[in-house]
């Protein structure tokens, strides 16, 4: 009966837009993760270079230079994972003290909704901090796991166990930074759930401009064909291009 009438409070409006936003949220995820051949995402794309990135590690000595790229993705993680707590924090205190509730619905015109329907959307956005949060702390150990990986890697070239080590911890490195991309997602997608505050077509409105611009990142960046333009192209860019990304 109570879940009724907590239904009850959400038009069939609230319903698509919700069901919009996760269709959006999964949808991207698993284009950018399992892209289309003649249409690579630029994640995927660094997986290759992170392999490379192994590779050349064996005979780079010393390999300061790799511990020191390693540790300032680990601190981009700690980084992110931080103000997704701070933010978690905040969100759990806006529904513990109900009063900006009611500010917030007056700012928005929108003062006779209940206090549980503003508390219910406010619990959206926190799925979605949550969500990034535990995705940043497991990316933080899988690049703690590439770490001791990287170190186990023997410094002889020649050594049979070397270049298998090198793969296993791009393997990793791969996989971690999907974790940090997955966080990452979540984090946009939590501001498009701060659109539901001003009613279903905020959250419809947020979700496809989030959309666009994850999807444009990803696939239709400046960025992207820098890194998946050939090496050995004999073309040179133009030496005043415009950086856009």
């Amino acid at each position: 009966m109570v879940l009724q009438e907590t239904l009850s409070l959400f038009s069939w409006l609230d319903a698509a837009a919700l069901a919009l936003l996760f269709v959006a949220w999964f949808g991207i995820g698993w284009r950018i993760e399992h892209p289309m051949h003649d249409r690579e995402s630029i994640s995927n794309m660094m997986g290759t270079y992170r392999q490379d990135w192994m590779r050349e590690m064996v005979t780079r000595q010393p390999r300061i230079f790799d511990s020191a790229i390693l540790d300032s993705l680990r601190q981009g993680t700690i980084f992110f994972a931080s103000s997704s707590m701070i933010a978690i924090g905040g969100g759990l205190a806006l529904i513990g003290n109900p009063e900006p509730l009611r500010d917030v619905a007056t700012d928005l015109t929108l003062g006779q909704a209940p206090e549980l329907v503003w508390e219910i959307k406010i619990l959206l956005i926190l799925f979605f901090l949550t969500s990034a949060f535990l995705k940043f702390v497991w990316s933080h150990r899988q690049f703690g796991y590439c770490a001791v990986l990287m170190a186990s890697v023997p410094n002889d070239p020649e050594d049979p166990r070397t270049y298998p080590r090198a793969q296993k911890a791009a393997e990793i490195n791969i996989l971690a930074s999907r974790s940090f991309n997955r966080g990452m997602r979540s984090i946009y997608f939590s501001l498009s759930a701060v659109g539901w505050l001003a009613g279903p077509l905020g959250l419809i409105i947020g979700t496809l401009a989030v959309l666009f611009v994850i999807w444009r990142r990803e696939f239709a960046s400046h960025s992207r064909d820098v890194i998946r333009r050939d090496d050995l192209d004999p073309a040179s860019p133009e030496p005043r291009a415009k950086l856009t990304e």
